[in-house]
């Protein structure tokens, strides 16, 4: 059985129509996908991350054992402060793409909720020594975010405090009675977000004081196109175990500087010495069919790639996919086809992130 989100009544509440989304029961518009995808560009949207969790992260050595495990720098990560890293194998395949929030007396590990169990037993297997507890705190905690130009005009409304500027930065904050942590994010959405954290119990009234506020409720097609437009790639859709970290184009999640971690000498090797076989790149296709997860990417006869995610996006006015692709085959502009059904349609390979959206 598909989990529901914690806040399912509220999403019914304003109409939604809900889906099986992996799994997931997600709202997957509230009666106007193109308005919802509006908002996040021009004025504020609110999505319910729901679906994802926190593992919590406490003890004296917390920092340098994340530090000596994930891809980025953690030691010199301050309190309120934090990056997005993965953690990876020893042969550099992605286990997770995660966000790292450092707090006074606790470093919190944000992550999909499917994956926390998974993620505390690798990290577990780590531990010797080291004076270090990890906890899922995923049913306790409350994730939102806002989406969109206006959303820290309407923070600042309902908290009088304004979210920090750099990426993962945050602070403490009380909205509508309910102590909340406000996260500015990393732009998955190709704009400004903030996300919105507190307890599990106090979700429905922080949602039900930003929807009061002017955020529109945003739907995952609203928020798949904001995603794929803007290149982010999704943990279980684009990015699973069979990934090498080198073959996504994420480099913030990459400390060159830090030292070790697993996986951290393939990663070195391909920066310095060699090349990736494949690339996780853009694709943009004729007509308004939109492929399916894996769909074959074919060129000169031959396989050359798969689709990883793809959506028809409401700012371009065009049909956009996420990819592996070969990396012969990669280069911005190369003409590719798509196989649907028994046939093809013709593709061409896109740099990421997706040009500019029209007005919307």
């Amino acid at each position: 059985m598909p989990s529901r989100l914690p806040l399912h009544d509220r999403h019914l509440a304003a109409r939604a129509r809900v889906e099986t989304v992996g799994d997931w029961e997600l709202p997957v518009d509230y009666g106007d996908a193109a308005g919802e995808y509006a908002a996040a560009r021009r004025g504020v949207a609110l999505a319910d991350r729901g679906d994802w969790g926190a593992l919590e992260v406490t003890g004296r050595d917390r920092a340098t054992f994340l530090h000596a495990l994930l891809s980025n720098e953690i030691k010199a990560l301050a309190p309120g402060q934090g990056c997005r890293a993965a953690l990876l194998d020893a042969h550099g395949k992605v286990q997770v793409v995660l966000a790292v929030w450092v707090l006074e007396d606790r470093i919190l590990l944000v992550m999909p909720r499917g994956l926390t169990a998974k993620i505390s037993q690798a990290l577990d297997h780590y531990l010797f020594s080291e004076k270090v507890s990890l906890r899922d705190a995923s049913d306790e905690t409350g994730l939102l975010m806002l989406a969109g130009p206006e959303g820290p005009a309407a923070i600042a409304r309902l908290t009088s405090t304004r979210p920090p500027a750099q990426a993962w930065s945050h602070l403490a904050a009380t909205l509508d009675g309910s102590a909340v942590r406000l996260v500015t994010g990393g732009r998955e959405t190709g704009g400004p977000e903030i996300w919105v954290a507190c307890a599990a119990t106090d979700g429905p009234r922080v949602w039900d004081a930003l929807v009061a506020a002017g955020a529109r409720p945003l739907g995952f097609s609203a928020y798949e196109a904001l995603r794929i437009e803007a290149g982010t790639a999704r943990v279980g859709d684009d990015v699973d175990e069979s990934v090498l970290l080198p073959e996504i184009p994420l480099t913030d999640l990459v400390s060159y500087t830090k030292g070790c971690y697993p996986g951290q000498e393939v990663v070195v090797r391909v920066r310095d010495r060699g090349h990736v076989n494949r690339l996780l790149t853009g694709l943009v296709l004729e007509g308004h069919a939109v492929p399916p997860r894996g769909a074959e990417v074919v060129a000169g006869g031959g396989v050359v790639g798969r689709v990883t995610s793809a959506t028809r996006s409401f700012g371009l006015g065009l049909t956009i996919a996420l990819a592996f692709v070969r990396r012969e085959h990669a280069e911005a502009g190369r003409a590719v086809a798509v196989r649907l059904g028994e046939g093809t349609v013709p593709a061409r390979v896109a740099a990421l992130p997706f040009g500019p959206p029209a007005s919307v």
